[in-house]
């Protein structure tokens, strides 16, 4: 009898746990189940806008995981984590943050037992394929792909118009026959054609990305700036428009905003997110149109779109990255009406395919004339070459300001980059 009480005693603790477990199994994603996860993010405008749009569609999918999002300046973001990762610390690291695209090696490549796999998590051949490479890391998927700064020449009608130019003769060009526009529409208006910051080489990174090149080779390590042909004709062009005074010098942002939004210049060549600066000129409407950005002369591989700025989203390898995994996966990775709203709410645009086949990109902007601007901002996406930023692309960059200032007066162009290679092979080890 005594066995019997003890096997009906056990019998019924085990059913107790039994049931206890199956209870909580509806909140649970996986085995590191929590009930909050936090991101980090910039712009409360623009990412901020986008993930809070993501957190109210996930609602429906799993109302009991809280999402907690907090705004850091993109800098911060950057030394928080490194501060972290570097000194072997998790502790009060989000479970999810934004990372801009040119910086992302330099952490999958640093830490890479920090940030949690998401191959799986979505289907990457959904995504604009230029975004793989900085997003992922030994094969496989870290980051999922965010935004996109795919760039178009924004140039003014009208101007072009008075220099007896129609909207057809400035597309497919290439730069050489952009500064020949340049020229006649500074003739013909007393207009430069466009802004440029000495210190930012943000055009040097649009010219050699629609080759296909970057600074560093295809490993994202070795630095690629002696011999390397993109490199050195993008250099050239950047002397040639400077000698052939269509450029307006500028030092800062502001200084780039009232160049087109005054009509000083003639075109803006830049990521789509600048769209909402250009329409921030109401008096302007109807005298802007968007083309593929012009490509470097006299090489094959180059193409009319390329990238600048982007950023994607990452998983830290903390309790609760199978719920983050999951949010985004969700959310981001597979929700094309969510991109809709990303488009008609926030003026956002994703680097999610199947998104454009939505009507909100269809939408036709009479600001720009009544062109589907978003459509073809999203066909030039497609075209964007895909390259490896490496883990390198601000401290190179910054050898190549210097460099750009000696080629500018006076020094031979194969010296610049070979002293510029030199210093680059220095500072990466």
């Amino acid at each position: 009898m005594k066995k019997i009480v003890i096997g009906l005693v056990f019998l019924v603790s085990f059913m107790i746990l039994v049931v206890g477990c199956s209870s909580g199994s509806n909140k649970s994603v996986s085995g590191d189940n929590v009930e909050k996860i936090t991101v980090w993010t910039w712009d409360p405008n623009f990412n901020i806008k986008a993930m809070n749009l993501a957190k109210d569609a996930y609602a429906s999918i799993n109302e009991d995981l809280e999402i907690e999002i907090i705004e850091y300046a993109q800098d911060d973001i950057i030394q928080k984590l490194n501060t972290s990762l570097s000194s072997g610390t998790k502790s009060g690291l989000p479970n999810i943050v934004l990372i801009e695209d040119y910086r992302a090696q330099s952490f999958l490549q640093a830490y890479p037992d920090a940030f949690h796999k998401l191959t799986g998590s979505f289907n990457a051949s959904d995504f604009a394929q230029y975004k793989m490479a900085p997003t992922s890391f030994d094969g496989e998927n870290y980051g999922l792909p965010f935004d996109t700064g795919v760039t178009g020449l924004y140039i003014r009608t009208d101007y072009l118009e008075q220099a007896g130019y129609t909207l057809e003769d400035i597309k497919n060009i290439d730069w050489n026959q952009y500064i020949e526009i340049g020229k006649k529409v500074k003739e013909a208006t007393g207009k430069q054609m466009l802004t440029l910051d000495p210190n930012d080489l943000g055009l040097i990174r649009m010219m050699i990305q629609s080759s296909g090149s970057w600074y560093v080779k295809s490993d994202g390590i070795t630095p690629d700036l002696e011999g390397n042909e993109a490199l050195k004709e993008s250099f050239s062009l950047y002397k040639q428009m400077i000698e052939a005074d269509i450029i307006k010098p500028i030092s800062d942002w502001s200084q780039f905003l009232a160049g087109f939004n005054s009509g000083d210049v003639a075109s803006v060549v830049t990521g789509n997110w600048i769209t909402a600066s250009v329409k921030a000129e109401a008096s302007q409407a109807g005298k802007w149109a968007v083309v593929g950005q012009p490509k470097l002369p006299g090489m094959s591989n180059s193409v009319n779109a390329s990238n600048l700025g982007g950023s994607s989203w990452y998983v830290l390898n903390i309790d609760g990255k199978d719920q983050a995994a999951d949010f985004l996966g969700k959310t981001f990775g597979s929700n094309v009406e969510l991109y809709q709203s990303f488009i008609t709410e926030i003026g956002a645009m994703g680097t999610y395919n199947p998104a454009v086949e939505g009507d909100a990109y269809k939408v036709e902007d009479e600001y720009f004339g009544g062109q589907q601007i978003l459509a073809d901002f999203s066909k030039w996406s497609e075209e964007i070459p895909q390259v490896n930023y490496g883990a390198h692309t601000y401290v190179i960059e910054d050898i190549l300001v210097v460099a750009m200032q000696k080629y500018l007066n006076g020094t031979d162009i194969d010296t610049v980059l070979k002293e510029a290679q030199q210093q680059a092979e220095a500072q990466i080890k």
